[in-house]
């Protein structure tokens, strides 16, 4: 993806640095499943949709933030705020895609107002 070059800076603050859908945000939110347990590469390559030449790399580029750390050959989340505020949020969209509502059987078309409706709300504002 390109950048406006003269603007671009790397972020020390994570939320900028992983983006949703790339390596470092697949593999930390595939370890926030398990923040308790650490995993090989080989074993994180089994889990995730990330080629294995690019697992290393990743890791080694979270650990640097702090993000993630490792024993020997086994890798965990690391004990951090930051952390436990994305792994939080991990859990919360999680419980939110998982559940079972009635906001999928909505007909939004059917329930938005017309530009009648919003005139006459409009001008009953305008009358008080």
């Amino acid at each position: 993806m390109p950048v406006d070059f003269d603007e671009y800076t790397e972020s020390e603050d994570y939320d900028h640095w992983i983006r949703p859908g790339s390596n470092a945000h697949t593999i930390l939110s595939f370890l926030a499943e398990y923040p308790d347990q650490g995993f090989t590469p080989t074993e994180i390559h089994a889990e995730v949709d990330i080629p294995m030449g690019s697992i290393g790399p990743t890791l080694q580029r979270l650990e640097k933030r702090d993000l993630v750390r490792h024993k020997d050959t086994y890798w965990a989340l690391a004990q951090d705020d930051r952390i436990a505020g994305f792994e939080s949020t991990i859990n919360s969209m999680r419980a939110i895609s998982e559940s079972d509502d009635e906001w999928g059987d909505v007909d939004w078309d059917a329930e938005a107002a017309d530009e009648s409706e919003i005139e006459t709300w409009r001008e009953s504002r305008t009358d008080e």
